[in-house]
């Protein structure tokens, strides 16, 4: 019995693992057997609660849980549709045949089951023993089939393995989709407000599953059908209409926006959106135009001031409905303008990675376009928005573009940053521009084009005059003299008058020393970071090819340096001419730094710079009306400040020298470059005494002149005359003739020898420039003479013989008989001959 008591529990428990193995692998057993069912702890909300709740987080929320509600039912669906195509499977699959030899083992294997089950009832314990007999008593053992003497788990074969193997794979529990609550309006009686909702029908599975067949269907129906062909002339056509259909779009959203931009500012976001625009056949026209009107709507509705964020004191204070209204409006306009600007430094950064790799809507051409029309807005928004934010990220973009490869582009961007120079005042943004190029030079090893230098050059800082900015920022109040006041007003009256205008005078000296020392600061920071930049370019990249634009800007800024590195600055600068590797106008530029250094705030400094006259002097012939014609209005710069700024420290042979060679070189350049040099002449005339020694033949002192000489102060200047003044007095151009005139009569100031004001009071770079002949065309132009008419003879009666006048009469009064030709005759008679 004991035996029996143990089979029967063994066999009770393979039953059970049996039918509930059979029942998961068919889909009987659903999974709310292992797990228990969710219950719905949600509450139904208080009214208040929803009161506190805007519609807005009402529909998301609605939204939000929709989507779940989705999502997780088409999981679900997902799984149901595998497990039945995998029961399916196992279903129709056949068992293999097995083998004798595997028989035989199976067999055997068996028998050692069997003898390994059969243990001893000594060998268990109580606790096992107690269990097989609870077992033995249930009426699963009793009902079961006892013809076979096997046990029931030795019955599994090969081919369960199969249902093994769906057996192992995790279930999920069967959840309910959570019911939504539709809040109806609330009923208020004694008690109180009483919320009213009601639950949202769901569609059932099936449902789900028969509009998602049905959605299949339609969908290969659809691809079935074959699209229609359309000639070239109808898809030209339906771009047209397409295109048209855009530009309404953008024209009614950009009016809408203009005309109320605190109402419509989120149609700015729709506009924006277009940006984005798929349809190859229009995408690149659209975004352009979406582009250029964006950049023409900021430019029109951004205010004059920079929006702050604010502060979470400020946002939690109550505030009127037209203060709250405008912060909206600051909010979302700044938001907007910020993706406007990332998505136009994305389109440039698209342009230049996509050299290898194409797009499927743009090809890499039109990319280029638009990229060009991105770089044109940032830069209007550069010059036309200084002021408002992000101005500093512009910047940032915008400098780096101007070492680009493209030319286009790169003159786009030199164009605007001399704009943003020129237009700046107090100097924030051309503070920030220098900062990023200086920047930029130094993290590209100097490896930039010389013309990013060259922008240095258009900055306010030496043109500004403060005083007058000042003025301009705090304008002088007129007050009352005394004897208004004594006339006009009583006694109290002058005293409480005298009193405000003394409040007022302070008042106005402390706003205009505040912008004063406002833009000095700024104005000193900048000058600072040009000056490292030079200096630094000038220690380590001598043989750079930005040296000339180093040079220049020294010319420029040399006055502003500080006195302490002008003794250091001045070998740096002689070492280069000495050299000999620097071109002829990247030494003119060094000899102009040099000179400009000791004529402002070196003249406190004992430096004698007789090496630079003399390198100028010397090289003063190289200059010929060819290429170089363009460097003489430097060597004229490097005249006024060497002879008309210095007169004191110059000697009288070297102005002889000088003059005399001057005349010489007038000889040999192009008609402008004479005016200039002759007009340089005349100020070395005037402002030397006895320069009207060279008018004279007679020689002074004893000594040869010595033109090939490269010494100004030893070529016995004195011993020579100014003999090409005659020669420019035959020139062809009038204003040198008048010139010549004038220096051959001693340069005088009145009487008849003396110049028109137009040219007497004009410098020699303002007239270099004025007669310039870069258009290739008389400068100024040749009047015009009127041409003779060939058909009157007004004169010719006086000048032919009266007998050769009646025969010229008859001849033509006589009728002209034309005979017809015969060439055949001729032609015979010629070869009679």
């Amino acid at each position: 019995m004991e035996s029996l008591g143990q089979e029967s529990a063994k066999a009770q428990h393979g039953e059970v693992c049996c039918r509930r193995t059979f029942a998961r692998g068919c889909g009987l057993v659903t999974s709310t057997l292992r797990y228990p069912k969710r219950r719905n702890t949600k509450r139904v909300p208080s009214f208040r609660k929803l009161l506190r709740t805007s519609k807005i987080k009402l529909d998301n929320k609605l939204k939000n849980k929709q989507y779940k509600q989705q999502s997780a039912a088409k999981k679900y669906r997902k799984e149901q549709k595998k497990l039945r195509e995998a029961v399916r499977d196992a279903i129709s699959r056949k068992p293999f045949p097995l083998e004798e030899c595997k028989k035989k083992q199976v067999a055997e294997k068996r028998e050692e089951d069997e003898e390994e089950d059969a243990l001893p009832l000594d060998m268990m314990d109580e606790d096992d023993l107690k269990l097989m007999e609870d077992l033995a008593q249930k009426a699963s053992f009793l009902t079961r089939d006892l013809s076979s003497d096997e046990p029931v788990h030795v019955k599994k074969r090969k081919h369960e393995s199969v249902i093994d193997k769906y057996e192992k794979v995790p279930r999920r529990m069967q959840t309910e989709p959570e019911k939504e609550l539709i809040h109806l309006l609330p009923i208020k009686d004694k008690s109180g407000i009483i919320p009213q909702s009601m639950e949202k029908p769901v569609l059932t599975v099936a449902q789900d599953e028969e509009e998602d067949t049905e959605e299949m269907e339609e969908a290969e129906d659809f691809s079935e059908e074959p699209l229609p062909v359309l000639t070239p002339e109808e898809m030209a056509a339906q771009r047209r209409q397409k295109l048209q259909e855009r530009k309404m779009h953008i024209a009614a959203l950009a009016s809408a926006i203009l005309s109320e931009p605190d109402n419509n500012i989120k149609k700015l976001k729709e506009l924006r959106a277009m940006l984005m625009e798929q349809d190859p056949n229009v995408a690149v026209i659209v975004r352009k135009l979406v582009m250029v009107s964006l950049m023409e709507i900021f430019k029109d509705i951004v205010p004059s001031y920079k929006i702050r964020p604010l502060t979470e004191a400020e946002k939690a204070t109550k505030v009127k409905k037209e203060t709250q209204k405008l912060r909206e409006f600051e909010e979302g306009l700044v938001s907007q303008y910020k993706f406007y600007l990332e998505n136009l430094e994305q389109t440039i950064k698209d342009w230049k990675q996509r050299k290898l790799k194409k797009s499927n809507v743009i090809s890499l051409k039109a990319y280029k376009g638009l990229a060009e029309i991105a770089v044109k807005c940032l830069c209007e928004l550069l010059v036309a928005l200084p002021h408002f934010n992000f101005h500093n990220n512009i910047i940032v973009l915008i400098v780096p573009l101007m070492n680009d490869a493209s030319k286009m582009i790169s003159e786009l961007c030199f164009e605007a940053v001399k704009k943003l120079f020129k237009q700046d005042k107090l100097g924030y943004a051309s503070l920030g521009v220098v900062k990023v190029i200086s920047g930029l030079v130094r993290g590209r090893n100097y490896d930039v084009r010389p013309e990013v230098l060259k922008v240095f050059l258009h900055l306010r800082i030496k043109e500004v005059e403060l005083q007058k900015d000042s003025e301009d920022i705090a304008p002088k109040k007129k007050f009352m003299t005394y004897k208004e006041k004594r006339k006009n007003l009583s006694r109290m009256q002058r005293k409480w008058k005298k009193a405000e205008e003394k409040l007022e005078r302070e008042l106005l000296e402390a706003e205009a020393s505040e912008s004063k020392e406002k833009k000095l600061k700024l104005h000193t920071e900048t000058l600072n970071i040009v000056f490292v930049t030079y200096f630094r370019i000038l220690k380590k990249a001598q043989k750079s090819p930005l040296l000339p634009a180093v040079l220049e800007g020294l010319a420029k800024f040399a006055h502003l340096i500080n006195v302490e590195f002008f003794d250091d600055l001045l070998i740096v600068l002689h070492s280069l001419i000495a050299s000999g590797g620097l071109s002829y106008r990247e030494s003119l530029h060094c000899i102009l730094s040099a000179f400009h250094i000791l004529s402002g705030q070196g003249d406190v400094l004992n430096i004698d710079p007789m090496k630079f006259y003399t390198h100028l002097y010397k090289t003063l012939f190289s200059l010929h009306a060819g290429g170089t014609n363009d460097d003489i209005g430097i060597v004229l710069q490097c005249l006024d400040v060497m002879f008309a700024k210095r007169r004191k420290q110059v000697s009288q042979q070297r102005a002889l020298a000088f003059l005399k060679r001057l005349s010489t070189l007038a000889l040999h350049v192009l008609p402008n470059s004479s005016v200039g040099i002759l007009a340089t002449n005349r100020v070395l005339m005037q402002t030397f005494p006895k320069m009207d020694l060279l008018l004279d033949n007679e020689s002074q002192g004893s000594g040869v002149y010595l033109p090939e000489l490269d010494e100004p102060e030893h070529c016995n200047a004195q011993n020579t005359a100014l003999w090409e003044l005659h020669l420019l007095q035959r020139h062809y151009h009038p204003t040198v003739q008048k010139f010549a005139a004038h220096l051959l009569a001693g340069a005088p100031t009145e009487g008849s020898g003396a110049l028109s004001l137009d040219l007497s009071q004009r410098p020699a770079t303002e007239l270099f420039e004025a007669y310039s002949m870069r258009g290739m065309t008389f400068n100024p132009p040749v009047a015009s003479v009127t041409p003779r008419r060939k058909d009157t003879f007004s004169q010719m009666d006086s000048l032919i013989d009266e007998e050769l006048n009646k025969q010229l009469q008859q001849r033509i009064s006589e009728t002209v008989v034309h005979k017809p030709l015969d060439f055949a005759k001729h032609l015979k008679e010629s070869s009679s001959s």
